[in-house]
């Protein structure tokens, strides 16, 4: 099914994928991932395309869980790691407000065990949310992923040895995330409370929420599913783990909601996400070279960074903003390009690859497009010259 919204992104017609409202490449391309969805199994996916000054696209398609309900526009899922694109907008405009600086050292943003390494002194907030804080890359997720309480993975992180000064290298971490959390509560609030206050009630985000009690609580919410064999699926139970390290992992919305937040990304909510913020969070940090060779985008890529919660990728000559989530059951990306105001998230109830391909294919796509828009439009203004 294929539906068009009116903004903010909410459904007000069902159309056919042939209609004129609906790009003819986007037609083709949502087709193709409807039929790979079907051949690999797929218990349901929800996407939306947008491109400014023309309604979001979005698509659904299966079901929550065997017997559930169909997915919806309103359906909600885990956004795993893509909840640090929120996180980095988050601290973002508590910088600007003047409550945190970038520079802000980690041992002044939360009472943790003291990091015993020549540059404890260096690390600060902006290495945090930029994934540059030296540390080895996914440094125990292993024991986030077997429910260690935040306290004692950050006191088995503190004993590491970095590879290198903060800011020097990318190493992505997802404990170091859970630091905020704790700021958060040294500050009589939360994280929860912050970005509802902050994001998702000003951006009219209805749906969208952090931790494992308000996923479980939302009214339609798709089910987590585990691959057992080849193209067959489990449903799963929702762990705690990672919604322990909610600014890393913890937040949850629907696509409706998520193309509310391409809309702000994309400069739409200037009073909520000023420009500055969108060029302070997607300016690029710390190169990401291993993305080159990522499966599925290394023949798109030219180059690729981390900003502050975000991936800057040069896509085929186009800057693109990016990032992926994948904890167990669910996968999740989320995207937008400046150059040409569109935006692209895309939203699986299962941990399946196949969202290794559909993004980078969507962007191939659509900047092919915009190219020959372009060229077509030079050709016609050559042409009409005296």
């Amino acid at each position: 099914m294929v539906a068009l919204a009116s903004a903010p992104a909410r459904v007000v017609a069902d159309t056919a994928a042939s209609s004129s409202a609906v790009p003819a490449w986007f037609d083709s391309y949502q087709k193709d991932v409807a039929a790979r969805a079907r051949k690999l199994n797929i218990p349901g996916y929800a996407m939306v395309f947008y491109q400014q000054g023309e309604k979001p696209v979005v698509v659904v398609q299966g079901v929550t869980h065997r017997g559930g309900s169909k997915i919806s526009p309103d359906t909600v899922f885990r956004l795993a790691s893509v909840s640090k694109t929120f996180t980095g907008v988050l601290m973002a405009k508590m910088v600007a407000g003047q409550q945190l600086n970038w520079q802000t050292q980690l041992v002044e943003l939360v009472e943790q065990p003291d990091f015993n390494s020549q540059y404890t002194d260096k690390l600060q907030l902006e290495h945090l949310i930029g994934q540059s804080s030296g540390y080895m890359p996914n440094a125990y997720d292993n024991l986030i992923e077997a429910d260690y309480p935040v306290k004692r993975v950050l006191k088995q992180l503190a004993d590491l040895e970095p590879l290198c000064s903060p800011g020097q290298c990318y190493t992505y971490q997802n404990a170091l995330f859970g630091t905020l959390e704790n700021y958060f509560s040294s500050q009589n609030t939360s994280y929860h409370r912050q970005l509802q206050t902050q994001l998702f009630d000003p951006l009219g985000m209805q749906t969208a929420s952090a931790g494992k009690g308000a996923l479980m609580s939302s009214s339609q919410w798709a089910r987590p599913h585990i691959a057992i064999a080849r193209n067959r699926w489990r449903e799963g139970d929702v762990e705690n783990n990672y919604y322990r390290f909610a600014p890393a992992a913890g937040v949850n919305a629907s696509i409706a909601d998520m193309s509310v937040w391409l809309r702000a990304m994309l400069g739409e909510y200037p009073n909520i996400v000023s420009p500055q913020l969108i060029s302070d969070v997607t300016t690029p940090r710390v190169k990401t070279k291993r993305e080159t060779y990522r499966r599925g985008w290394r023949e798109h890529l030219k180059d690729a960074h981390y900003g502050l919660g975000w991936r800057v990728y040069d896509f085929e000559g186009y800057k693109l903003v990016y990032h992926g989530g994948w904890v167990k059951g669910y996968r999740a990306d989320v995207s937008f390009s400046p150059e040409t105001g569109a935006g692209f998230a895309m939203l699986i109830n299962a941990e399946s690859n196949m969202i290794n391909y559909t993004t980078a294919e969507l962007w191939s796509a659509h900047f092919e497009a915009f190219r020959t828009a372009q060229q077509r439009e030079a050709a016609s203004a050559q042409n009409n010259t005296p």
